[in-house]
């Protein structure tokens, strides 16, 4: 089969990381930034952990497609820890779970947009021509009149709290889930339990709570399995 030239738009993207647990898809994925986005270099990570260590020892690409079914992370949370690794990097969500629902909670916590899996590859083509120029992408019919100043849910609200947090505050927050103590959580990242009383003082505030049991309450608010049942 004869590939099309490649499509370049103005400001487009050259370097691409794609995070995402299926080879096939990747490497049909992979095709398709390469023959209809005109990306020239193409990274694929198989899972979360795997794309944060890639993007901790080497330059950020300039565009990342993120799965939200990894097997080490739920959903909408690897969307917040990617966008905390790299804040200036357009993060674009790539999944099978393209209902409403998803697709407006993904670009309210913070992805510049959304592309069902199943899409062709002129879809492709015009959904990052319009994240290129700066603009949100999201599917035809995913927002609806009033969706934009309706208020942010539960869900979205609790991600939106826990993105502000540094990696090692989200770690400590992690081992709190988990019922670990100030001197536990000391030994386990081996730092001082002062640190770590420092750390969980300022997740309180960041989080807009007043407890530990609070705050592992707004982790698990933004527990994805939870995002597609009813409000």
């Amino acid at each position: 089969m004869i590939e099309k030239t490649p499509i370049r738009v103005e400001g487009a993207f050259q370097t691409a990381l794609i995070v995402d647990d299926h080879p096939l898809f990747c490497d049909a994925l992979s095709m398709t930034l390469r023959a209809g986005v005109g990306i020239a270099t193409v990274a694929t990570a198989g899972a979360l952990e795997e794309a944060l260590e890639r993007l901790s020892v080497g330059d950020a690409p300039d565009v990342i497609l993120l799965d939200l079914n990894l097997p080490d992370v739920n959903g909408l949370d690897g969307l917040v820890r990617l966008t905390k690794m790299c804040p200036q990097t357009p993060i674009v969500i790539v999944s099978s779970m393209a209902e409403p629902r998803v697709v407006r909670s993904a670009i309210r916590v913070g992805a510049a947009g959304f592309v069902p899996k199943h899409s062709t590859r002129e879809t492709f083509r015009k959904a990052f021509e319009h994240i290129a120029g700066g603009e949100i992408y999201a599917p035809e019919g995913a927002f609806s009149e009033g969706d934009a100043n309706m208020p942010l849910s539960a869900r979205e609200d609790a991600l939106i709290r826990l993105s502000h947090l540094t990696r090692q505050q989200a770690r400590i927050l992690q081992l709190i889930c988990e019922g670990q103590m100030n001197k536990q959580i000391a030994y386990e990242l081996t730092i001082a339990e002062t640190t770590v009383k420092a750390h969980v003082t300022a997740i309180m505030r960041k989080l807009g709570v007043q407890s530990r049991t609070q705050a592992v309450l707004i982790a698990q608010e933004a527990n994805f399995n939870s995002l597609l049942s009813g409000s």
